[in-house]
């Protein structure tokens, strides 16, 4: 009888531990991204083949600065930034030294008067100042850039929050990478996008483990866009919040019973 009820015991400690043990794990399979899904999965080059160019909307900060050989015009094309002197050290200040686009979608420039800039790209914006102030001079240098391009990150990454973007074009992944990747406990088999349109926002989910992805029309994010990445299913059971003194516990408590059935 005593042999029984310690095999009985044996097997109940280890059937416990091995099923906590088991529901503590995260499978690798979830934890890859781009995963080949069967062996006739050979694709190699995947087209993604738009250029993605954010249009400027209304309430959009551009940051222009028209730079010529003569200082009294650079002074005049420039008043922002104080002719030469740009002082721009911050974000604050780029965005005090930019120019904000009305609700109708027009930009107030000085000597060309009003642009409608709206639902154009930065690039055809340059083209549309320097086209016009071709009619005053001759050597000049125009730069047009969004000031205000973010991208949050919120949820199961390393490093949540706000982050500036510096670039004309960014990528899941590259943003990913800014927040220092995702967490063991992210599902990255359902990561939404949280996007502002017309008439409000969208949301859409993405699976970051199939390469279709590289195809997807929301690989590439927009300004103020939001990342929000939902945790797997069972996150408190995971190693992270292992209950090692209930473990510990419960063999203790094991052990001194099997020590007293022995006896």
């Amino acid at each position: 009888m005593k042999k029984y009820l310690v095999s009985t015991f044996k097997l109940v400690m280890l059937v416990s531990i091995l099923s906590l043990m088991f529901t503590s794990c995260i499978p690798q399979k979830k934890m890859l991204y781009l995963q080949v899904q069967n062996e006739t999965d050979t694709l190699t080059t995947f087209k993604n083949e738009r250029k993605i160019e954010y249009k400027v909307q209304s309430g959009d900060n551009l940051y222009i600065r028209v730079v010529t050989p003569d200082e009294k015009t650079t002074f005049l094309l420039n008043p922002l930034t104080s002719g030469g002197s740009q002082n721009i050290n911050n974000d604050a200040s780029v965005y005090l030294n930019s120019y904000t686009v009305s609700e109708a979608g027009i930009l107030d420039f000085p000597m060309i008067g009003e642009i409608m800039v709206k639902n154009l790209s930065t690039e055809e914006i340059k083209d549309e100042i320097t086209g016009r102030l071709t009619t005053y001079m001759k050597e000049f240098i125009v730069i047009v850039k969004l000031v205000n391009y973010n991208i949050t990150m919120l949820g199961e990454v390393n490093r949540p929050g706000q982050y500036k973007i510096y670039q004309d074009n960014i990528n899941i992944f590259e943003a990913v990478s800014m927040a220092s990747d995702l967490t063991d406990f992210a599902n990255r088999n359902r990561v939404a996008i949280i996007r502002q349109t017309k008439s409000g926002s969208e949301v859409v989910y993405v699976d970051m483990t199939k390469r279709d992805l590289l195809q997807s029309n929301y690989f590439y994010l927009k300004p103020n866009d939001i990342l929000y990445v939902q945790p797997v299913k069972g996150k408190q059971f995971t190693f992270a919040n292992f209950p090692y003194g209930v473990i510990f516990g419960f063999i203790s408590s094991t052990v001194l019973i099997l020590s007293y059935i022995q006896k």
